[in-house]
């Protein structure tokens, strides 16, 4: 059973940066993707960003192109997402994914994860 264990949200004011991190307990994390989503209240949940199992291949949902950015230590078997210039509307839960593709590209799609963290809240005041 993998776990995944996100932190680092919080209230922050437009315009300000927030790192988050997702710690995995799955001795084999550098052989998969891993990916970020959020979900605002009664909304769907989204992709965010993506990474590949080896860090050099990501991807961006066009609305945090250039604001947010992923990255992964796989010697630490964390994840993270430093998110710039934050809009009200980057508030939402935030969860950090995994995907069962070895080795695989970013991906962007939900259903293609299969381990998902307990989520953490960002909330961006005007």
């Amino acid at each position: 059973q993998v776990q995944l264990v996100e932190s680092g949200g919080g209230l922050v004011q437009a315009g300000s940066s927030l790192r988050l991190s997702c710690a995995a307990s799955d001795r084999t994390f550098s052989r998969y993707p891993m990916g970020w989503f959020r979900q605002a209240p009664g909304k769907e949940r989204e992709f965010v960003a993506a990474i590949s199992w080896s860090g050099s291949g990501t991807s961006y949902a066009d609305s945090v192109k250039d604001r947010f950015t992923i990255s992964r230590d796989n010697l630490k078997n964390m994840v993270y997402l430093e998110m710039n210039s934050l809009k009200v509307d980057d508030t939402a839960v935030y969860y950090c994914g995994r995907s069962p593709v070895s080795w695989g590209a970013p991906i962007r799609a939900a259903t293609l994860y299969d381990y998902w963290g307990q989520g953490t809240q960002v909330t961006v005041s005007s």
